[in-house]
C-alpha cells in the first residue's frame, strides 16, 4: 500500500496524481484494516487524504474536457461540501465518447464516464470510513452519491414494468454511454443502500431517518426474478462479498433477508464449479487477470465469517439449517484462496504483461485479498 501511494501520487501529494475509482475504494478499506490491526494514525489519515484526492480529480472534469470545475455544476464552495453530487468519474485515461460519435466496443473499455458499479464500491468504501472514525459525512457523500447516481442510471422502459438500469453513463450523467444493465448492479445497489441507511440510522443523522427508502424499494423491484449466476471469478467473488454484507445487515438491523442470501449462496456456488472446471487457474500468468482472481479469492474469505456470525446468531435467521448447507459446500473451494494468493505473491508471476499492466488495482487487490477485513467487515 506504501508502494501504490507513491507510485499514484498520494504521497507525495504534490505529484500529479493517477486516480481511479474501483481501485480506490479497496485502498480506503485497506488502510482502515491497517489502521485497525496497528493503530497508527497515519493509515486512518492515508485513507482521508484518499477520499479527498478523489474527490477532487474524480469529482471535477477532466483536464483535457472544455468544461471545467465540479461535474455536479456546484460551485467551487458548494463543490467541496457536496463532491459527490454529481457522481465521479471512472478515471479511464482516454477522454468519454461524445453522444453524436459510433460506438466501438473495443474502445468503450479505455473510455472515461461514469460505472455504477464502480459508484457503488466509492459508496462502501466512504461509508465504512463514517463506521471507523464516526464522522457521518463520509455517510453523507456516500448517500448523495446514491441518490444522484440511483437517479440517472435508472429509467422505466417504454413498454412499462420495474425500471432498468444503464451500465455505462456519461461524465456529466446526461446521457448512456453502454444501455445494457450490468447483471449485478441491482442487487450491489440494493445492498450498498441498504449498509448506508443503517449506518445513517447508527450515526444518528436526524436529518433523514430513511434517507434511502424510495431507491431501495425500487431496487427490490428490479432484483425481482433475476438470478445472478456466473463464472466469471471477480463476479462470484462480489456475490460472496454482498451476502456477507447482507449477513451482517441482517445481524445489526430488522433486515429480513434469508431468501435472498440464500440464492446468493447457491447462484454463487453454481458459478464457482463452473469455474472450477474451466481450469483456468492451471494457465501461465501470461494468460491470468490478477484482479479478477483476486476478486473471488477476497469473496472466499467471507464464508467462514458467514458461518461464525449465523452460527452466533441463529435467531436472525429463519432458514439457518439451509444456510449451514450452502456455506458447507461452498467450503470446499477455500484453498483456491491460499492457491490465488501464492501464484501473485511470486515475483516471477509479477513480471508478466497482465500484472504490469494493471499494477496499481492488481496490487492494491492483492494487498486487500491479503487482510480482507477493512473491506469485508461492517466495522
Amino acid at each position: 500500500m506504501t508502494g501504490f501511494a507513491e507510485q499514484t501520487g498520494l504521497i507525495p501529494p504534490a505529484r500529479p496524481p493517477r486516480r481511479y475509482l474501483w481501485t480506490d475504494a479497496f485502498a480506503v478499506c485497506n488502510y482502515l484494516e491497517l489502521f485497525r490491526r496497528t493503530g497508527e494514525e497515519h493509515y486512518q489519515g492515508d485513507a482521508k487524504r484518499l477520499v479527498s484526492q478523489v474527490h477532487r480529480v474524480l469529482g471535477r472534469h477532466r483536464e483535457d474536457d472544455s468544461r471545467q470545475g465540479w461535474i455536479s455544476g456546484l460551485d467551487e464552495k458548494e463543490g467541496e461540501q457536496h463532491p459527490t453530487q454529481g457522481g465521479l468519474r471512472i478515471g479511464k485515461e482516454l477522454a468519454e465518447r461524445g453522444p453524436d460519435e459510433p460506438y466501438d466496443d473495443h474502445l468503450e473499455w479505455e473510455r472515461d464516464g461514469q460505472y455504477f458499479h464502480y459508484l457503488t464500491k466509492w459508496m462502501h468504501a466512504l461509508d465504512c470510513l463514517a463506521r471507523v472514525t464516526g464522522d457521518s459525512v463520509y455517510n453523507q457523500w456516500a448517500v448523495e452519491l446514491a441518490k444522484s447516481a440511483h437517479a440517472r442510471f435508472t429509467y422505466t422502459p417504454l413498454g412499462g414494468g420495474p425500471k432498468r438500469m444503464f451500465w455505462k453513463m456519461s461524465i456529466d450523467l446526461s446521457y448512456p454511454l453502454v444501455a445494457s444493465m450490468g447483471q449485478h448492479d441491482p442487487l450491489d445497489g440494493l445492498i450498498t443502500y441498504q449498509q448506508l441507511q443503517a449506518t445513517a440510522v447508527k450515526l444518528s443523522d436526524l436529518h433523514a431517518k430513511s434517507p434511502l427508502g424510495q431507491e431501495i424499494t425500487e431496487l427490490t423491484a428490479m432484483c425481482e426474478g433475476l438470478t445472478w449466476t456466473t463464472n466469471d471469478p471477480l463476479g462470484i467473488g462480489g456475490l460472496l462479498s454482498d451476502a456477507y454484507r447482507l449477513t451482517q445487515l441482517m445481524i445489526s438491523t430488522s433486515l429480513r433477508e434469508s431468501d435472498r442470501l440464500v440464492s446468493l449462496l447457491r447462484d454463487a456456488e453454481v458459478g464457482l464449479e463452473a469455474f472450477v472446471r474451466s481450469r483456468s487457474l492451471n494457465a501461465s500468468a501470461d494468460s491470468r487477470l490478477g484482479f479478477r482472481e483476486l476478486g473471488l479469492s477476497i469473496g472466499l474469505h467471507a464464508i467462514v465469517k458467514m458461518q461464525k456470525d449465523i452460527e452466533q446468531h441463529p435467531e436472525n435467521f429463519s432458514n439457518r439449517h439451509e444456510l449451514h448447507t450452502r456455506l458447507s459446500g461452498l467450503t470446499r473451494c477455500l484453498p483456491l484462496i491460499e492457491s490465488i494468493e501464492n501464484f501473485w505473491l511470486k515475483p516471477s508471476n509479477q513480471q508478466s504483461q497482465t500484472w504490469t499492466g494493471h499494477r496499481d488495482i492488481n496490487s492494491v487487490m492483492l494487498a486487500t485479498s491479503l487482510a480482507p477485513e477493512g473491506y469485508l467487515v461492517l466495522q
